[in-house]
């Protein structure tokens, strides 16, 4: 029986993860400590998403543990020895990280390490993926030319009409703490696998998003929208007109794609994992998409200033990870997202 471990199991991604494998027949591990609601109170708290895993899948183990722990993340990995490792623990928020500075990068950038050195020394032949984020390519593409249309930001260069690629320069540019303590595990999955020959590779996320994201102010713009929307509460905007841009990928297909990886693997890869230009919308478009689906007018108010190394318009360029993958695929639109997650939120609301 093959065995996984995945980090942040009771998160949007550590859940999908569970799910996905545990319905394969493998035997899945699970670590977290639920901190999502130490980082943003009793809407960030993921212990129903424990909860409803532990009851659905019965080859899932919980173990409650702090990745900052190295002794107890070395002793997990000895005693486990996974075939893959996904690691999607991680303080998710560049607004709280300059707050939490020492929580940010102990657990972001310490955290990874520490799981990395206990896979090399305890389950070296594991494919290890690891969560990565958007964020270490800083507010760079900012830089990028861009023309303002109706309800969006757009890329004006023709170089980007697919969006952003690996090789897009993460350095000078502001990235907040957090893409900065993301950076440093990012290159540290990368150098674990060049240097030491593991099976290793980054995803750099885009909007990761579904159903079961427990989405806050401060991280998972998506849900969080679309809970106002339900509750009827106010969104507040934070510049940029509203047109800001993102591309949102199903927590779903992520799933797929370390599936994808873990029956080929390579080692010190990069993939930009996001929904791609097909599943891109401007906070305003998703205000309009909400609204249609609802029947509920979106209440927002607009903040001219815009929060610190945020992208104007992010779009994932999926070529290479189609390239190397080519089973691989969005499975989810973009209504299916909305769909997915209104359904959800208005199920906890009735």
């Amino acid at each position: 029986m093959m065995r996984l471990l995945v980090t942040g199991s009771s998160g949007l991604i550590g859940s999908e993860m569970v799910s996905h494998y545990a319905v394969q027949g493998w035997e899945v591990h699970g670590v977290d400590n639920n901190m999502r609601a130490d980082f943003f109170g009793p809407p960030g708290d993921t212990r129903c998403n424990q909860a409803r895993l532990q009851a659905l899948h019965p080859q899932f183990h919980h173990h409650e543990m702090d990745i900052r722990d190295r002794q107890a993340v070395l002793e997990c990995l000895e005693q486990l020895q996974p075939d893959l490792v996904v690691h999607a623990a991680a303080q998710p928020s560049h607004d709280l990280a300059a707050s939490r500075p020492f929580d940010d990068f102990d657990i972001n950038a310490a955290g990874t390490l520490n799981l990395l050195e206990a896979t090399r020394r305890h389950a070296p032949d594991a494919v290890f993926i690891h969560l990565s984020t958007n964020k270490v390519y800083g507010d760079r593409p900012n830089s990028i030319r861009l023309k303002e249309l109706d309800t969006r930001w757009d890329y004006d260069d023709p170089a980007y009409v697919n969006g952003i690629t690996e090789d897009f320069s993460i350095d000078q540019s502001k990235h907040s703490l957090f893409g900065a303590s993301k950076v440093a595990a990012d290159v540290m999955v990368q150098e674990y696998g060049r240097y030491f020959g593991m099976q290793t590779c980054c995803l750099r996320g885009g909007c990761l998003t579904g159903p079961h994201h427990s989405g806050v102010e401060l991280h998972g713009f998506l849900s969080h929208l679309i809970k106002c929307n339900v509750a009827g509460k106010v969104y507040l905007v934070f510049g940029y007109q509203g047109k800001q841009v993102r591309d949102n990928i199903h927590a779903r297909d992520v799933a797929l794609f370390t599936q994808a990886f873990f029956e080929n693997p390579r080692g010190g890869e990069v993939y930009n994992l996001g929904g791609g230009r097909d599943n891109s919308v401007s906070i305003l478009e998703a205000f309009d998409k909400i609204a249609a689906i609802s029947g509920r007018p979106m209440q927002w108010e607009y903040v001219d200033k815009n929060r610190e190394g945020d992208h104007i318009c992010y779009i994932s360029d999926l070529s290479k990870m189609k390239a190397h993958y080519p089973d691989w695929d969005i499975t989810k639109s973009l209504d299916d997202v909305f769909r997915e997650i209104y359904t959800a939120s208005a199920a906890a609301v009735a």
